[in-house]
């Protein structure tokens, strides 16, 4: 029952909190994608009692962000914390929801067509511009978002395809207890440790099955720190 209490007070944290915001960004959309009133998202972490933790430093070198998937509030880590104007590449379906569409569309983030077949060309050209805007590009490679426990979803081919046309500089970043932060199916919310994990940068050796090895990196370093926060 005090779960089920504390995500519908999470739920309108999030919800009174993303309208405002939007409303801020419609009105400051010019100024560098309206990242400053983006960042407002870290006023979530007092109100929820659960500051967010952070291991490892950002690397402002880094021009593509891959990070484990679990809750809508990987999205507002991110947001609250990141120094750059980082623009996020998502599914055109969240851009088509009512309210929460704002979010994504007014600050020009890359809304794809998973059903298109020209779909990944359009990426390639359009994240292309967002980098030559000084934007660094942020993707989930596992897709959707997964259950939070310790095993990731596969990687989608996206983030590899990115890095590779683009030669790009990648940045794995791993979030823990987003979902029992906030749980949409059912709502739900729990108090627990969150924490941020940013993993050394590196650029992929071409020659050599990175991917897969990035995977596997993040998988085994998510491990270690999911046993030190939940057992």
């Amino acid at each position: 029952m005090w779960s089920k209490i504390r995500g519908i007070y999470a739920l309108l944290v999030v919800g009174l909190g993303l309208g405002f915001i939007i409303l801020m960004n419609f009105l400051t959309r010019k100024r560098n994608n309206s990242r400053q009133t983006r960042k407002w998202c870290r006023s979530f972490f007092p109100l929820m009692g659960s500051p967010l933790e952070k291991v490892g430093e950002f690397d402002l070198s880094a021009d593509l962000i891959v990070l484990n998937h679990q809750s809508i509030i990987d999205i507002i880590c991110l947001e609250a914390y990141h120094p750059r104007n980082i623009c996020w590449i998502a599914k055109k379906e969240l851009g088509d929801i009512p309210y929460y569409g704002y979010a994504l569309k007014t600050p020009q983030m890359i809304l794809i067509d998973r059903e298109d077949r020209r779909g990944l060309a359009s990426l390639i050209k359009i994240a292309k511009e967002k980098l030559e805007q000084d934007r660094p590009l942020v993707i989930f490679p596992e897709g959707t978002r997964g259950r939070g426990a310790e095993k990731f979803l596969p990687f989608k081919p996206g983030a590899r395809v990115l890095a590779e046309k683009l030669h790009l500089k990648i940045q794995p970043i791993l979030l823990f207890n987003t979902r029992k932060i906030f749980n949409t199916k059912p709502i739900e919310s729990q108090a627990t440790h969150l924490r941020m994990v940013l993993m050394p940068a590196f650029t992929p050796d071409l020659s050599t099955d990175w991917y897969a090895k990035l995977e596997q990196d993040m998988q085994a370093e998510y491990n270690k720190h999911y046993q030190e926060l939940n057992g």
